[in-house]
């Protein structure tokens, strides 16, 4: 039995693949090395009845993940793994390998990242080229749901929210400085917490500010994240994540004042995952 799982720093989702069948998804919490440790891993897949179920005869994970970037911080993830399907060997990699499975296949592409964080990487049909970005939520993440989450937050806080979205939004939180401070200073998951408001943005999807900040985050990923590879024009630029999926008019839009041709635009990859790894099974 196979196991597959693709994490966001907010959620990570597994599909099970047994004698070629694909199993229907499940979710945990997600797992980004950077905020988190073995025993929350573990903790989070006992939280799973159908993970535990499964823990004895699970033979092969392939995890992807937010921030699995080294060899130190996937080493986190796969003693976690390990222990907790005993019989399995356990294989982990950073979750822009999961973007250009599901998306790209064997074509060349560029494979984005726009969920709770950032990122892209070049495909060339078979080898994957990273870049310099993936700086994280607070040097980084352009575009992302932790970077809408932020200019939210700091333009309610400043007071130059506009009338109507402010309005919604009193509606909806109880916010002030020290509720911010403690959050994202003082707590653990900060990128989350963020990321958390992007959801109150993807319902006014009409607002102008709204609008305007998602397309402001959007040029400054493409500038950084896409307009940087080499032939960017003559490739297909693909997307997974669940801020390009609430925002795909936007991003279409930005792509196409890029002179970029926008793809796939995929809000969930372990479909594209599990039926990668079906034939293995």
């Amino acid at each position: 039995m196979i196991l597959v799982a693709d994490s966001g720093s907010t959620k990570c989702d597994w599909m099970l693949i047994n004698k070629g069948v694909i199993g229907d998804k499940t979710s945990t919490p997600g797992f980004n090395p950077y905020f988190c440790d073995e025993a929350f891993v573990i903790s989070g897949l006992n939280s799973n009845k159908e993970l535990v179920a499964a823990s004895s005869s699970v033979t092969a994970v392939y995890f992807y993940g937010a921030g699995c970037s080294s060899p130190e911080r996937n080493e986190i993830i796969r003693k976690a793994l390990v222990k907790f399907f005993p019989a399995a060997e356990a294989t982990v990699d950073h979750d822009v390998f999961a973007s250009v499975l599901a998306t790209c296949g064997d074509e060349p592409g560029v494979a984005c990242i726009l969920g709770t964080g950032s990122n892209s990487c070049y495909f060339d049909g078979k080898t994957i080229h990273h870049n310099n970005y993936g700086l994280g939520y607070i040097m980084g993440d352009e575009g992302s749901g932790s970077y809408l989450g932020k200019k939210l937050i700091t333009h309610y806080l400043y007071g130059i929210l506009p009338p109507a979205i402010r309005t919604a939004f009193e509606a909806r939180y109880t916010m002030d400085k020290e509720i911010m401070i403690e959050n994202v200073y003082s707590k653990s998951g900060a990128n989350v917490w963020l990321a958390s408001f992007a959801k109150f943005m993807s319902e006014h999807p009409n607002d102008p500010w709204v609008r305007q900040t998602v397309r402001k985050g959007f040029d400054e990923f493409f500038d950084l994240y896409v307009c940087g590879y080499a032939d960017y024009r003559q490739l297909t630029i693909h997307f997974v994540g669940s801020i390009a999926h609430c925002f795909e008019d936007i991003l279409r839009e930005t792509g196409a004042s890029k002179q970029a041709r926008v793809g796939k635009v995929v809000r969930h990859p372990i479909n594209g995952l599990a039926e990668y790894y079906r034939p293995r099974s």
